[in-house]
């Protein structure tokens, strides 16, 4: 028995953090979803500074998780979401809505999946 606690400990140890991970994960992304919905109604009421406004903030937000995001998630998804806050920025510059549109909601969905793919599911596991 003295044998099996150390790596009982560890097992426990390493699913107690994949449960926090994930949770953490899961709050930040909807955090940033919200913020970039916000930025969405404010880009549908044509208010494009302060679309622009939220959509800063969100990226400023999500670049100060930037170095935790590429510990723990795969780079090419932390990636992929970077580029697409990217574009998102140049859509509001130039107010172009129905681009801005379509790549805030391929934002938001990245998100999501990214949230996702942190998530402690069997599918996951399997």
């Amino acid at each position: 028995m003295r044998g099996t606690l150390p790596p009982l400990t560890l097992l426990a140890l390493l699913l107690a953090f994949a449960l926090w991970n994930g949770d953490r994960i899961t709050g930040d992304t909807g955090r940033w979803r919200a913020q970039l919905q916000r930025a969405d109604t404010l880009a549908q009421a044509e208010d494009w500074a302060g679309a622009a406004g939220a959509l800063a903030e969100s990226h400023a937000d999500w670049t100060r998780r930037q170095t935790y995001l590429h510990i723990v998630s795969q780079h090419s998804a932390v990636d992929e979401a970077e580029a697409m806050y990217r574009r998102c920025q140049a859509f509001a510059a130039v107010q172009e809505l129905s681009e801005f549109r379509a790549e805030v909601a391929g934002l938001r969905e990245q998100l999501r999946l990214l949230a996702e793919m942190e998530r402690l599911s069997i599918r996951n596991i399997l």
